[in-house]
């Protein structure tokens, strides 16, 4: 069904005509049951009106106004009068005697004849310095020596196994055997026992101090 079919519907414009009906016939019983005149009595009831008047702040108190202070000025400075300065005048000079004295005639120059020539003495020789030389030289049996040693007890005493020393001296001019010092040692027990095994090493004398002569040490416990 198409538009213009449903508004020519007959059934439509029948419930429209019954609800203006109905609407008027609301307001003729109005009327008629006095429901107008209750909205009139209502609308003529006094109204009250207030009239609300602004209050008003008080005026603020007027400023008080201070003086400034009066400018006080320095008091000028007393007058102090300068000091009097007395100058004393010199007493006039006192006359003077003076005796002009005359000067000597300068003494003669002597000419001393020149000092001789002062000739330094000649420095004396350095020292010679000792000869170095291997132990297998001067001292051909240490190695007899060395091995005659043995494993010292107090490093057998003090756990050790094993140790080193490098015993260096000078030998004599007749083959004597001094300035025994321990260069090299894995224990102080091995320094002192070397040392005193040097001792009783036989040398020959080389006429000279022969120094630097060294002997090395090996010691095991077997």
């Amino acid at each position: 069904m198409n538009f213009a079919q449903r508004q020519r519907d007959p059934r439509k414009h029948l419930t429209g005509i019954a609800a203006v009906i109905l609407f008027h016939g609301f307001i003729v019983y109005a009327l008629v049951t006095g429901l107008a005149k209750k909205v009139v009595d209502v609308v003529r009831a006094p109204i009250e009106t207030k009239v609300i008047e602004e209050i008003k702040k008080p005026p603020p108190p007027p400023e008080i106004v201070v003086p400034p202070p009066p400018k006080l000025e320095a008091p000028p400075p007393p007058f102090i009068p300068p000091p009097e300065v007395q100058i004393a005048t010199p007493p006039p000079p006192q006359p003077t005697i003076t005796a002009v004295t005359p000067t000597p005639p300068p003494a003669p120059v002597v000419i001393a004849p020149a000092p001789p020539p002062v000739v330094a003495a000649p420095a004396p020789p350095p020292p010679a310095a000792p000869v170095v030389a291997s132990a297998g030289v001067v001292c051909p049996g240490y190695q007899e020596k060395v091995k005659e040693a043995g494993f010292p007890r107090e490093a057998n005493r003090a756990g050790l196994t094993r140790g080193e020393a490098l015993i260096e001296f000078t030998v004599g001019p007749g083959g004597e055997i001094k300035n025994v010092k321990v260069v090299q040692q894995t224990h102080p027990i091995f320094g002192r026992y070397s040392a005193k095994a040097v001792e009783e090493v036989k040398c020959v004398g080389q006429g000279h101090d022969v120094a630097g002569v060294r002997i090395p040490f090996v010691y095991r416990f077997d």
